[in-house]
């Protein structure tokens, strides 16, 4: 059994870390209002819960943001929303006479409701288009070539008073929503008629998050605005579509720039962008996570990113078969490498998967739901999953858990070297591990990914020679083809982990 060494550096102090999410778009509309009570619980649990059963294995993978899609009414208006799927349309609070109807989104309210109350620390809300009595073409999704924002030109205000309006009124009644999310990747024109979404310029967004933040400033409210959302990280990072909807770290955050955002006070200090496209080959996933924290570096050092949505979009050779539904290993450690790039190599300080339930063919969920009495993948007949079905945890659920469940916010990310020196890409391909400190608990938290075929020794050091642990072990957490989270113990200094897996490791009373 070969091992491998690495090195904590507990005084090297990377970025503190803020949440862990994914969001309730869209079939949580169906689940959460249709589906017996029972099940709703039994799948908020997966997603929420941070309490452990009789032999300490994880319920939940406890994350610590949920992500709430605020509709644009295109479920309202049915077959003419041009949207053909209703498990792709929303439905919209306000009334097309201005009125509000707070029962709506009624499915999705009541996993907000579960968030809470299992303790979910952040609750952002996010849209993909405005309201469809706002839009030009009166739908939620925009023509063909459009580069701005599907909105008239006098309802921008509008679309802002809305957005502050379902702030207060959740506020109101006990669910503060802690960020708004305005924009979801403008740099698409959002015309295939799949789903609602509008492109937007970085000016709209910069006009759009001034009134908004006004808004929400002139209410009282404290929930900030997040900006971004950018289709694909270069967009972040330099000019890729020759118009005003790239290099957005520096048109949101250098103070030369005409849409400098930072003297806002309730607009988060970070920007976000979703991993999609870049993680493939695994040399260019590390590569484009350099040049981001890079241009981070050089625009705003202080300025946290935050990667907010990713599903597997590929076809390649880890992936050969592209993107039908799988909800074993091969999907759980793509997507774990991923989230430790992004992490270790981006500095990400918060880390989102796209939908937290999912009804298709598609890797695109955590847990999957399916009629009971077909087993077919993806069936969306009315009849059967809108209101009733199985659901199936994913291995993709469990080894975003071994980061959700112990990586709290505020915990702080340290340095991890390994001995032998290899490369960023080959511990991509090989071994990953990165590590975090709670400095108040002095718990210290260590996430290993072995993509190799092959059980690991694991030697862990730090700086200054042995780590100092209580009784000189980690709890362990294992997702493999034959875990999920399970939960063991093992001495710090032989720790073995399996071939194919994620492993979480957890020390208590670090000397720190």
């Amino acid at each position: 059994m070969k091992t491998t060494s690495i090195t904590i550096n507990l005084s090297d102090e990377k970025q503190v870390m803020h949440s862990f999410g994914a969001s309730d778009a869209w079939t949580c509309q169906f689940v959460g209002k249709y589906w017996p009570l029972e099940k709703r619980e039994a799948i908020a649990d997966l997603l929420f819960s941070t309490k452990v059963d009789s032999s300490g294995n994880p319920k939940g993978i406890g994350l610590s943001m949920w992500r709430f899609n605020i509709g644009a009414g295109s479920m309202e208006q049915g077959d003419a929303s041009k949207i053909s799927s209703a498990w792709h349309r929303a439905e919209c609070f306000q009334s097309m006479d201005g009125t509000y109807d707070w029962n709506k989104q009624e499915g999705q309210q009541w996993f907000l409701k579960a968030a809470k109350a299992r303790g979910v620390n952040y609750l952002l809300a996010f849209t993909n288009s405005p309201p469809v009595q706002y839009t030009l073409n009166g739908i939620a999704h925009s023509d063909q070539g459009r580069k701005s924002l599907n909105i008239r030109k006098d309802a921008m205000p509008d679309f802002a008073k809305f957005l502050a309006e379902v702030a207060e009124h959740f506020q109101k009644n006990g669910i503060k929503l802690d960020y708004i999310s305005p924009v979801n990747e403008p740099q698409w024109d959002w015309s295939n008629e799949k789903q609602e979404g509008s492109p937007a310029t970085n000016s709209d967004i910069y006009d759009l998050t001034r009134l908004l933040a006004s808004d929400l400033h002139d209410r009282k409210l404290t929930s900030k605005v997040v900006v971004g959302e950018a289709g694909e990280i270069k967009c972040l990072t330099g000019h890729i579509h020759g118009d005003n909807r790239s290099d957005q770290i520096k048109a949101f955050w250098d103070c030369s720039s005409p849409c400098y955002l930072g003297s806002l006070s309730n607009v988060a200090h970070a920007i976000s962008s979703h991993s999609y496209f870049t993680t493939w080959p695994v040399s260019e996933q590390v590569r484009i996570r350099e040049s981001l924290d890079n241009r981070i570096d050089q625009i705003d050092p202080k300025l946290s990113f935050w990667q907010t949505e990713y599903c597997l979009l590929e076809k390649n050779d880890e992936i050969p078969h592209g993107h039908g539904r799988d909800l074993g290993m091969v999907t759980a450690l793509y997507v774990a490498r991923l989230i430790h790039s992004d992490l270790s190599i981006a500095n990400a300080t918060q880390w989102s998967w796209w939908l937290a339930i999912s009804s298709a063919d598609f890797k695109d969920g955590l847990v999957y739901i399916e009629p009971d009495n077909t087993g077919s993948q993806g069936n969306r007949s009315p009849d059967s999953l809108e209101h009733d079905g199985k659901f199936l945890p994913s291995k993709t659920l469990w080894a975003l858990g071994n980061f959700s469940r112990f990586i709290r916010p505020g915990m702080v990310r340290v340095g991890v070297e390994y001995d032998d020196h290899r490369s960023l890409t080959d511990a991509a391909n090989s071994i990953m591990a990165s590590a975090y400190i709670d400095k108040k608990s002095h718990k210290l938290v260590v996430v290993l990914v072995n993509c190799l075929h092959e059980d690991q020794i694991i030697k862990i050091s730090n700086l200054n020679g042995s780590l100092h642990l209580a009784n000189n072990r980690f709890d362990i957490y294992t997702t493999s083809e034959t875990s999920d989270l399970r939960h063991g113990s093992t001495p710090a200094d032989d720790i073995h982990i399996p071939a194919r897996s994620v492993v979480t490791l957890i020390g208590h009373e670090l000397l720190l």
